[in-house]
């Protein structure tokens, strides 16, 4: 699934191509693709709007258009966005196609189906896509210690777990929850109620400068967007432990465990990431 530094490299490779342009028209090729309205009334609600700019918030994708609606969109586990040429062969599952005023179009596919586009009229509140249940921005000042001890330091569940909630943090998933704790040196299935003040304190640090670590590791070209499909995320290689089960811990040569935590994997250093601290 992208994660908050896919999605943010989604949103800059896309907002200079796609501000200023016009809609003129949308087609749906799976209507449950488009939660809100009805994909009839979704497709003539967005005909002739110009779009102004894009945003991100936690894992979704927000277009910002000029009459003041906006379209909302997740991902989920394997949706992809794609601005190509009309005459371009779609891609497998393409389920959303925007045809824009300089000719090219806006296409969304998804090979699991579980992808949504929410369209929210001026001044409408939202309801519909939760957006309003996230917690704060990783980058958000709020992000302190103090913050974290306050909402998470009385919870029995892991650690892991509670990086997953987006209750809290908006944006973090299993890729990255696992770079944190490991930068963090905090074992992933400790309670939350467990840590201790200067451990909050470390992973206050932690979570936006591994974030903004990885955003800056995925940068990439449009046009290098395009010809890898939008699927080539460059952070791979700068995995410390995700995905690396097996492999020597790149700080202290212990291989490194994988664990099943909530129903999710979860890869750490079982020296560097200590059950029971010191």
């Amino acid at each position: 699934m992208p994660e908050l530094p896919e999605v943010e490299t989604i949103k800059r490779v896309m907002e200079p191509q796609l501000c200023g342009l016009t809609i003129h028209n949308v087609i749906i090729n799976r209507a449950e693709v488009a939660a809100h309205p009805a994909a009839d009334e979704f497709c003539r609600l967005l005909i002739g709007q110009k779009i102004d700019r894009m945003m991100r918030r936690g894992k979704f994708i927000i277009f910002l258009l000029a009459g003041g609606d906006r379209i909302i969109l997740h991902l989920r586990m394997t949706g992809c966005l794609l601005l190509t040429a009309a005459d371009e062969p779609q891609e497998k599952h393409t389920h959303v196609i925007v045809q824009l005023s300089n000719g090219k179009e806006l296409r969304f596919s998804d090979t699991r189906r579980f992808g949504r586009f929410w369209l929210l009229q001026k001044d409408e509140d939202d309801t519909y896509s939760g957006i309003h249940k996230l917690g704060v921005e990783p980058f958000d000042t709020g992000v302190t210690a103090g913050y974290l001890s306050d909402h998470l330091g009385k919870r029995r569940k892991t650690m892991k777990e509670c990086l997953l909630d987006q209750r809290f943090v908006a944006g973090i998933g299993n890729i990255y929850s696992d770079e944190i704790l490991f930068t963090a040196g905090i074992y992933p299935a400790r309670p939350a109620r467990s840590l201790k003040r200067r451990e909050w304190e470390r992973l206050a640090e932690v979570i936006p400068e591994r974030l903004s670590y990885f955003i800056e590791k995925n940068e990439i070209s449009p046009e290098e967007y395009l010809e890898t499909k939008g699927q080539d995320y460059r952070n791979t290689p700068f995995l410390q432990v995700y995905g690396h089960e097996g492999a020597p811990c790149p700080v202290c040569k212990t291989t490194l465990c994988r664990m099943v935590i909530g129903g999710r994997s979860s890869v750490y250093c079982p020296d560097c990431q200590r059950n029971s601290p010191d």
